[in-house]
């Protein structure tokens, strides 16, 4: 439906062209005033009247053609089924390739030339089509396929980008405990589903690595073909199904494009060396091969047949801490880990988006209390890990009171003025613990309270996968870890210290594993991913959660 914006847009572009022009914009109007569903079905709409024909004839006169192309061509895709109903003239017009060219690519970011011979490296063979015009004279690949020699936009858009527009943007698929992190873009004139793979351990701060899991596109007019990318043969049938809101499934139909010739033993070599970027003979612990193996078996058995829920980027604000977004974070056995670190008041959640056997993706695997930050000791007395244990245990016996007394306030009923302002308990960690607010940026305490930077180093005794850490921070928090034994059984959360070290990494110590995490941002653009509200957001973090429980 035509909001007052695109109404007044057009009345103000047509009133600059005569009366005749109103009176078919009125017409326009009309029909516009009730929604379109945009459907590939909708390529020849219904005849009108005889008078509104006269009109556009006779404004077709007036107008040049062109003009109308670009006025039409300003509007939403939606809504050009509607405009196209009012006469045969403007039904003449939304013929034009340019105006679906150009909602292609105002709406969707498609910037293909259909018409373009585009030859490109050998690394895109396996995304883009291996189909080669025998009349080019050439061994490398092309970004195009033979079909689109007669091509139109307008089919690009109603049934490629309109018609799977649900399925772009970020997802977690669900594979188990291990979860994953899928974006669904429109790359050149395809939409391709984009595997986002953490870097080899423990190299958290290298770029993320990425593999195509689908792809979909126009093998002819009016015709979209879901392509299975899984395994090392080529593109294979494939097909998607959009289960609900938010939701969607993908089957490979030709699984045993997946296989390869050395069996199960070449196929686990090569995901091995995919996913670690070693060899099993490279790997001396043994339980970390275990881990390694049962992912292997446990992954495999989907042959790229997966159900997606839709996941968001977490929302900001001026006052959180750093921005919030998503991290690659060492894991010990497990590997590099992928978290979504988000801001809830004074508090901060560190969400897995993928997991593993102890701890499964969905799960919040660690939690900063902001309303407590810490005081931590100088570099030599930092080195004694007994020494920082006994800061952090003091805030956590603190943290219990104030909990306990809130649950006696609010069991009593007690609001009177006078609890509520009694002053806060300083933490025994320091200066700065009795700081109150939204906790979310060092900026928003007093700058004698948040230093620019202090030296750091880890304790004695605490194992760091990622060796080169960074030796200074700029703040520190108490805060919560969550550890269970296999299978996500008996799950605790044991104290810790949330450090951070700049805006794009940050580390967490749990005590009671003696272990360290370091985190760094990963630094990618996605698109679709932003979440319509807070409450959103938030359903999101509960359901997968529940999820994976």
């Amino acid at each position: 439906m035509l909001d007052g914006a695109w109404r007044l847009r057009l009345c103000l572009t047509f009133d600059c062209h005569g009366d005749r022009c109103l009176e078919t914009l009125s017409a326009v109007l009309v029909v516009c005033s009730s929604p379109a569903e945009l459907d590939e079905d909708v390529q020849e709409p219904r005849r009108t009247s005889h008078e509104c024909s006269c009109f556009a004839e006779q404004h077709e006169k007036e107008e040049p053609f062109a003009r109308k192309s670009q006025i039409f061509g300003s509007l939403p895709g939606t809504e050009l089924p509607s405009l196209a109903r009012v006469c045969t003239t403007f039904r003449r017009i939304l013929r034009t390739d340019t105006i679906w060219r150009r909602r292609c690519r105002e709406e969707y970011g498609l910037c293909e030339n259909l018409r373009k011979l585009e030859i490109t490296g050998v690394s895109c063979r396996d995304v883009y089509a291996k189909r080669i015009n025998p009349r080019v004279k050439s061994g490398r690949f092309m970004k195009i396929l033979p079909d689109y020699e007669h091509m139109e936009y307008r089919d690009v858009y109603t049934c490629l980008l309109h018609r799977y527009r649900h399925i772009l943007g970020l997802w977690q698929p669900d594979i188990g405990p291990y979860g994953g992190l899928l974006n669904v873009v429109v790359d050149g004139l395809f939409i391709i589903g984009w595997m986002y793979l953490p870097p080899h351990d423990p190299h958290v701060d290298d770029p993320m690595r990425f593999k195509p899991l689908f792809r979909i596109h126009l093998m002819e007019r009016k015709c979209a073909t879901v392509e299975c990318m899984y395994g090392h043969k080529g593109p294979h049938n494939g097909h998607i199904q959009i289960v609900k809101k938010d939701e969607f499934s993908t089957k490979c139909n030709q699984t045993d494009h997946h296989r390869m010739s050395g069996g199960r033993q070449e196929e686990f070599r090569t995901w091995l060396r995919e996913e670690w970027g070693r060899t099993l003979e490279d790997i001396f612990h043994e339980h970390m091969q275990e881990l390694i193996l049962m992912k292997f078996i446990y992954t495999s058995q989907y042959d790229n047949c997966l159900t997606y829920r839709r996941i968001y980027l977490p929302p900001s604000s001026p006052d959180d801490l750093i921005k919030p977004g998503l991290f690659k974070g060492t894991y010990g056995s497990h590997g590099l880990e992928i978290v979504m670190l988000s801001f809830h008041g004074k508090k901060a959640k560190g969400t897995k988006i993928t997991g593993d056997p102890n701890i499964p993706a969905g799960q919040q695997t660690v939690e900063i209390d902001l309303a407590h930050p810490l005081q931590l000791p100088d570099v030599e007395n930092l080195r004694d890990f007994s020494e920082l244990s006994r800061i952090v245990l003091e805030v956590q016996e603190q943290v219990r009171r104030e909990e306990q007394e809130e649950e006696q306030r609010q069991d009593d009923g007690d609001r009177s003025p006078h609890a509520a302002s009694q002053p806060a308990v300083k933490s025994p960690g320091g200066e700065g613990a009795d700081w109150e607010g939204t906790a979310a940026g060092a900026e928003g305490m007093p700058q004698d309270k948040a230093p620019a930077s202090q030296p750091f180093v880890l304790p004695m005794g605490v194992i760091s996968r990622n060796k080169d850490y960074p030796r200074t921070c700029r703040i520190c928090f108490y805060g919560t870890g969550l550890i269970a034994g296999h299978g996500f059984t008996s799950p605790e959360r044991t104290p810790g210290v949330f450090v951070l070290f700049d805006d794009d990494r940050f580390g967490f110590i749990w005590l009671e594993l003696k272990s360290f995490s370091l985190y760094s941002r990963i630094k990618v653009s996605f698109q679709n991913a932003e979440a319509p509200s807070r409450e959103a957001f938030d359903e999101m973090l509960k359901n997968i959660q529940s999820l994976f429980s």
